[in-house]
Order: C-alpha cells, then structure tokens, then sequence
C-alpha cells in the first residue's frame, strides 16, 4: 500500500469528528464485494441531511465559480455528475435492490484498501480556514466527497471523474472501448488525498489524440 504522508499540523486527529470517520472508513474496508460496498455505502448516505447537501452543492458552485470561462461552462456539468449524478445512482440502486445481486469481488482490492486509509486523514487535508465562502465544509462534508468516489472508482469501476470530462489544455477523460484514460491520472502522487491516485483510468499519452 502507499505511504501516507502527515496531515497539516492544524488537524485533531483526537477528535471525535476523526474518530467516528475513521470508523466509517474502517467499516467499509470490510467489504470484499461490490454489492457489499454499494450497501455500505449508502448507508453512510442515509446520515446526510438536507442542509448537508445543500452546503456541499453551494461549495461546488462556489468552486466552480472560480473557474475562468468559458471553460467554467464546459466542466460545470461534469463536476455537478461527479457529486450530484453518482449520489442520485446509489440512492437509485440501493432502493431497487440492485446492490443484493452485485456479488463479484472488489476489482482492485489492495487500491481499495489504500482509498480506504487515506479517507480519515484527506478528510482533514484541506485547510479552508483562510478562504472567504459562505460555504465552509466540515470534515464530514469531505467525506461525502470520497464516499462517492468509492462508489464510481469500486462499485461501478469508472473513474472518480466521469467520461469526457475537459481539462485544460484540451484533453479529456476518455472511455477506449471500456478502458479508460485520463491525462492527470498519474500527476497527483505529491497529493496524498487526491482520488487521481486510486483511480482506475489509466494514464493518457500526452500526445494522444483526444478523440
């Protein structure tokens, strides 16, 4: 498994806020199959409120906002399918059952488990403390973020960012006949809780044609 490098000196790793997520995170390294992880899954969901999701929706669109245009408006709905989008695929497949069949194993397990360990000190990583929003998160509000990540990259074994999403400079995430790519996929590895690192896709050739 990877190393983990220390979290920012500012994180209380005592606290009960890292205790209770690094259970969850435990709690879902339990899981060998795919149906199992979806189960678990969206039973974490199940704890998330309204006013939780309307925080974590006001945060994206501030981070969006952000974002120079007219690129802003091409990556919007990707980034809105990446949170949102996979939210509404658990919800829908834990109410139709769907997960009680998924009984194949995990694909990438030792990757799994390494998401897994990450998920407690990344929820902690992201120092917002000086950064003017209305939109502040909480740790637990991170999670959700790595929650769905789990789901895409294990359960479904797509990547954490969805297919033909843009990035600067013209390259996308692509599906090559059910193999994905994508150009920052191996560009992370400095960024210890950037999903880029357990993502299945595999990393584009700089020179490849962008299809």
């Amino acid at each position: 498994m990877p190393t983990i490098p220390a979290i920012p000196q500012h994180a209380d790793t005592s606290s009960p806020e890292h205790e209770r997520i690094r259970t969850v995170a435990a709690r879902l390294s339990t899981a060998t199959t795919k149906g199992t992880l979806g189960e678990l899954l969206a039973r974490e969901m199940s704890t998330y409120t309204n006013a939780d999701l309307q925080i974590i929706g006001g945060r994206l669109c501030s981070e969006i906002e952000k974002l120079p245009s007219p690129y802003r408006e091409r990556v919007r709905p990707y980034f809105t399918d990446q949170v949102f989008g996979s939210h509404h695929t658990l919800i829908l497949m834990s109410r139709k059952g769907t997960f009680r069949s998924m009984t194949h194993p995990i694909t990438d397990r030792e990757t799994f488990l390494a998401f897994c360990a990450m998920i407690p000190d990344g929820c902690f990583a992201w120092d917002d403390r000086a950064e003017r929003t209305p939109f502040p998160y909480t740790p637990n509000q991170r999670l959700f973020y790595y929650l769905m990540a789990a789901f895409t990259m294990f359960v479904l074994d797509r990547p954490g960012h969805p297919v033909r999403m843009p990035f600067p400079g013209g390259f996308t995430v692509e599906d090559r006949g059910g193999t994905f790519y994508c150009l920052i996929r191996d560009r992370e590895k400095e960024v210890f809780f950037s999903i880029c690192n357990f993502c299945p896709a595999k990393q584009t050739e700089e020179n490849a044609p962008i299809k």
